[in-house]
């Protein structure tokens, strides 16, 4: 795929996004829709970016809203703002300008910028989409001694002089008494260096996998799947307790590591001590992982949506490095490895599906 056939489908999506927001809109308006009918036609690479804007649209409809009676007032405030007679004039002049831009422009020219404001109609669609993503993470944030946000990462010295690297999108709590030092690791990922004390053990929790040390460097991983454990070097007891039943009970030495699931099932491994934790060098470093996997890594470093359809897709092993520093660029990397079709929708959604 070259760099200007990318730019086209890019400047589609783009304006499919565009399209989707008008009709929504106004969607009796005959000439709205004549002029958008044109639009599609007028290239296969349009009627590709609007399947994939519908399929995008379906899988949010789809989607059970979170925290809803936190973000529902709110965006029944913008939407009543949104029937007063001011706005809808406004609303209509601007309806109309856009459309006629976008009928009459050439489908490979560039679509609507990343500042283009789509009018209010387009500020509830945004509302709903804000509040599926950050929703779930506002109790996660008040619970939290440290995080990260999006793509930031984050180093703490805690009193005993261990430290720890939190990844993107990432929460902790730390918990020190006289006999036992503990960190619960909220959410996402923390690369843990800690300072030796046998009369203290160092555990973190992972909503039941428990890791303690001693004194080691190592990596945890929590996601909506199970928990990553690896070590850089020294060495980790990794247990594994659900509704009282001891599930796992593994020790871990420098290169090893450990892949556990709700279930209980497990999985050990071999990663090289210089892949430990490779986004502390926005790095990801994938040997034969899901696709999924490797995505999931790469969605804290992006500020957008990234939806993968289709189960199959997300189960295509990935080999390979890529770098975080630039993750739109990482998933086109990847979604070319597994012949898969990337559409960016919108600076704020990406789709990828089996081409």
């Amino acid at each position: 795929m070259t760099a200007n056939t990318q730019d086209i489908e890019k400047a589609a999506s783009r304006d499919a996004t565009s399209w989707l927001v008008l009709l929504q809109d106004d969607p009796d308006d005959a000439e709205l829709r004549g002029d958008f009918e044109k639009w599609l036609n007028r290239s296969p690479v349009n009627q590709t970016a609007w399947q994939a804007m519908q399929h995008a649209s379906n899988a949010m409809d789809m989607a059970t809203p979170v925290h809803a009676d936190k973000w529902t007032p709110l965006l029944e405030n913008v939407r009543r703002a949104d029937r007063a007679k001011s706005i809808r004039d406004r609303a209509f002049q601007f309806r109309r300008k856009q459309a006629d831009r976008l009928a009459r422009k050439p489908f490979w020219s560039a679509g609507f910028g990343r500042r283009t404001t789509f009018g209010f109609a387009g500020l509830g669609v945004a509302a709903c989409l804000v509040a599926a993503i950050v929703g779930p993470n506002i109790l996660r944030d008040l619970q939290s001694d440290y995080m990260t946000g999006t793509a930031q990462t984050r180093t703490i010295t805690l009193e005993d002089g261990s430290s720890v690297t939190l990844a993107p999108e990432s929460a902790i709590t730390v918990t020190y008494n006289a006999d036992v030092r503990n960190v619960r690791l909220l959410d996402g990922e923390a690369f843990f260096e800690v300072s030796p004390n046998p009369e203290r053990p160092f555990r973190v929790a992972a909503k039941g996998v428990n890791t303690t040390v001693l004194g080691t460097a190592f990596d945890v991983l929590r996601n909506d799947d199970g928990v990553d454990v690896s070590v850089e070097h020294g060495k980790v007891r990794v247990d594994y307790i659900n509704d009282g039943l001891p599930l796992v009970a593994e020790t871990l030495g420098a290169g090893q590591s450990l892949r556990i699931d709700w279930s209980g099932s497990y999985e050990r491994g071999k990663r090289p001590a210089n892949h430990v934790a490779a986004w502390r060098q926005n790095q990801i470093v994938a040997r034969y992982e899901p696709f999924g996997a490797v995505v999931d890594q790469l969605r804290r470093h992006y500020a957008g949506k990234i939806i993968v359809l289709g189960d199959e897709l997300a189960a295509k092993p990935v080999t390979g490095v890529y770098n975080l520093a630039d993750p739109l660029e990482a998933l086109y990397g990847i979604a070319r490895a597994q012949n898969a079709v990337l559409w960016q929708v919108s600076p704020w959604l990406v789709i990828v599906s089996n081409s």
